[in-house]
């Protein structure tokens, strides 16, 4: 018999990290629609929500490591921060690099790429809150799933965009690496439902 703790600190603090997520995603959405000049300010905003998902992260460590009964196992539970904490670290890396590779007009396509982010933030912080109830889930992880798959095309469509004959080398180079970071943020997303089907699976 699973013995299963009742408080819900675990679920909040997730939940919290989560939220993040939205806040986030909004500021890149807000990143890439301003003008070159006026998109540093957001950039910090952006890299202060970072450094405050890297607190709540630490925050469900220490509960880890003092706690003798957890919710579900502990090395899920990790993974869940880690994986939050990935998509954010992926989203701040594209704010920074964007500010200091001074990239102009970005691509065709990318605002799409940041409505699927902006829609697997908030499928995300919805969802984090259902995880003492983790099987009633399963739409989430598939719609991630899509989310992703939708990610990867619309990827593709900018990296032939920008490998047009004519453009500038440098740019093209520079621009790609900053579109990659919404890609990987994108696959970040996906790796967290995975983890949130895992631990459907071992409840189950």
């Amino acid at each position: 018999m699973r013995f299963t703790p009742r408080g819900t600190r675990f679920f909040d603090l997730l939940a919290d990290a989560a939220k993040n997520l939205v806040v986030a995603t909004t500021l890149l959405r807000d990143l890439v629609a301003a003008d070159p000049a006026e998109r540093e300010p957001i950039a910090k905003r952006l890299h202060e929500v970072e450094h405050q998902g890297d607190e709540l992260t630490h925050t469900i460590m220490v509960e880890l490591n003092s706690s003798f009964v957890t919710p579900f196992d502990r090395e899920d539970i990790q993974a869940l921060a880690a994986k939050i904490d990935d998509v954010l670290d992926f989203m701040d890396t594209a704010a920074d690099l964007a500010v200091l590779y001074r990239v102009g007009t970005f691509p065709p396509g990318i605002d799409v790429l940041v409505r699927v982010l902006c829609r697997a933030a908030e499928l995300t912080a919805s969802s984090m809150p259902g995880l003492a109830k983790v099987g009633d889930l399963e739409p989430f992880w598939i719609e991630i799933n899509e989310l992703e798959n939708e990610a990867d095309r619309v990827y593709r469509r900018i990296l032939a965009h920008l490998f047009e004959p004519g453009g500038d080398a440098l740019e093209v180079l520079k621009t790609k690496e900053v579109v990659e970071q919404f890609e990987l943020a994108a696959d970040a997303f996906e790796h967290l439902a995975d983890v949130v089907q895992t631990i459907a699976v071992k409840e189950s």
